[in-house]
């Protein structure tokens, strides 16, 4: 028995020094489907090889089928950190334990994107108005319902301010894609409108030029604050520390970086069609808000099912959180 309990003991110990070194800290990267996989891999597996380099993380691209897909992936902490748009940014921030910490920078330095409609170069449409009066004989590609660009920019700027709160109530048929498929569509004449946005077209001009030439701009909205990198906020603070240096510093010279590396970086953002990020935090998804309160307001205003007595107190509650938005936008400049 002694001689058991020796040979227990020491292939136990034996086992203890054998075993491996406390496995790498795994965060789970999601990326928005604003076009196919391949090519979002393509993009951004360069990108999140750095990442993994420099934080000794263990980083993993989480993809999914629509913006949602990233959202509740948040939500149930299988992804801790995230590319959003702002709309989606937005329901991770209310939704998913999600905190914005810095900011995508276009790679021309714009401040911002700009939201598009498209049609084919040889359409007769070239207005809002022209597609929104024949818009019973049009097929709309419309975006997905949690894209800024593709879905709530449009669908506050072109319609909720042409007092329609749903485009499937004026079009001959809409279907809803992400932006790749959407310009696709438009260009090979399978919809005749479609929405878009100005990073998404210059992806397209590069990879596609054939196709890019077939695609003709209509509309252009204002300005969108650019896209939002977020985490879940309940991450250890060292752990954020390290994410976000990794983010503040990439395509940046450092005292650590030799030139050759800052200049692999610089092409790496390159591909995704950035510069270095910048700073960020929820309030930069105030404006998103706004629009989101305006649609609301229109469409309830709208609403002749709704007593007079309902419609009046939910337009004020909609008022109310107005004001507090454009106070707090003020406070933020």
């Amino acid at each position: 028995m002694k001689i058991s309990a020796t040979l227990l003991a020491a292939a136990a110990l034996g086992g203890l020094l054998s075993a491996p070194a406390q496995a790498e800290e795994v965060l789970n990267f999601g990326i928005i489907s604003t076009e196919s996989s391949h090519n979002l891999k393509t993009e951004w597996v360069p990108f999140l090889a750095d990442m993994e380099k420099q934080t000794g993380f263990k980083i993993k691209a989480f993809f999914a089928p629509d913006y949602a897909g990233i959202i509740e992936g948040m939500r149930f902490n299988k992804v801790q950190v995230a590319w959003f748009g702002n709309k989606s940014a937005m329901e991770a921030v209310d939704r998913a334990e999600g905190e914005i910490f810095v900011q995508s920078v276009d790679a021309d330095g714009n401040p911002g994107y700009w939201s598009h409609l498209l049609v084919h170069k040889d359409s007769n449409l070239n207005s809002v108005q022209d597609v929104l009066k024949n818009a019973g004989e049009l097929a709309f590609g419309n975006g997905d319902p949690n894209s800024t660009s593709g879905f709530l920019v449009p669908g506050y700027y072109v319609f909720a301010q042409n007092g329609i709160d749903d485009p499937k109530k004026i079009f001959k048929r809409v279907v809803s894609a992400n932006h790749e498929t959407n310009a696709m569509a438009v260009a090979n004449k399978q919809v005749d409108v479609s929405t878009n946005n100005s990073e998404n077209l210059r992806l397209i001009q590069d990879r596609q030029p054939e196709k890019f030439a077939n695609i003709k701009v209509i509309w252009t909205s204002p300005l969108i604050p650019a896209d939002p990198i977020v985490w879940r906020k309940d991450l250890p603070k060292d752990s954020r520390d390290k994410i976000k240096t990794f983010f503040l510093t990439y395509g940046v010279p450092t005292p650590t970086k030799t030139q050759d590396q800052v200049k692999k970086e610089i092409e790496v953002l390159a591909g995704l069609k950035w510069a270095p990020f910048k700073p960020s935090t929820n309030d930069q998804l105030l404006p998103i808000r706004q629009l989101e309160l305006f649609k609301g307001r229109n469409k309830i205003a709208a609403d002749a099912n709704m007593s007079e007595a309902d419609k009046k107190a939910k337009l004020a509650e909609i008022d109310t959180k107005l004001a507090e938005l454009n106070k707090k936008m003020a406070a933020a400049k």
